[in-house]
């Protein structure tokens, strides 16, 4: 089963348990650590991910896996569900938008990824190369589901880093607002039928980079 049905499967099984199943909001819990890479010459090549999932979606997710040793989860153990983690994430532009100087920037598949299992929890790494590495007076990175399915929440102690970046440049992180209250007065259908199919931009991460 691919990561995006597994989703779905979760999403199906919530409206088992009633009404308040149906109120829009987040189904996956995701706790984010992210850093931004630069190349020796100050241009910036990509962003590295770590994802770490909820509890309940780690246990849903882990269904079926074999292992040599009951509740230990190697990363070549692992592999198969991470690759297809990745290669599930492209249609959604893997969650994370760039912009340099105003201008989109592309990213290209994801290299380096793999699956760690740890304290009941899976983290999903990854790197994701920019198309071509740029250099800007500015660059915002926005971390967000549009739908609002996943919930993507940064780490309070070590959310983001520079990865190589000149010493001349400075970022700012700015948390997403509390918009928890408007959430739950939309309803599922309202997602489906796409009136509110960015509403999760209400809930970006974003990351400014300012260098001069």
């Amino acid at each position: 089963m691919t990561f995006v049905l597994r989703l779905l499967s979760a999403l199906a099984l919530t409206f088992l348990f009633g009404a308040s199943a149906a109120e829009a909001h987040p189904h996956v819990w995701i706790t984010a650590r992210s850093e931004v890479v630069y190349a020796p010459d100050g241009s910036i090549t990509g962003v590295r991910h770590a994802w770490t999932f909820d509890e309940m979606f780690t246990t849903y997710a882990l269904q079926g896996i074999e292992t040599k040793a009951k509740g230990v989860y190697s990363r070549e153990e692992l592999g198969p569900l991470a690759q297809t983690n990745v290669e599930s994430l492209k249609e959604y532009s893997y969650f994370t938008f760039a912009k340099a100087d105003g201008k989109k920037e592309k990213f290209v598949e994801p290299v380096d990824y793999f699956l760690e299992y740890k304290d009941s929890e899976l983290t999903l790494h990854f790197t994701l190369p920019v198309k071509t590495p740029f250099k800007a007076k500015q660059t915002m990175l926005e971390v967000f589901d549009p739908s609002y399915f996943i919930d993507f929440k940064f780490d309070d102690k070590d959310p983001i880093k520079l990865n190589g970046a000149p010493d001349a440049c400075k970022m700012q992180f700015q948390r997403p607002n509390d918009g928890t209250a408007n959430a739950q007065r939309l309803n599922e259908q309202n997602f489906m039928n796409g009136d509110n199919s960015n509403y999760g931009a209400m809930f970006a991460n974003k990351i400014m980079v300012d260098c001069p």
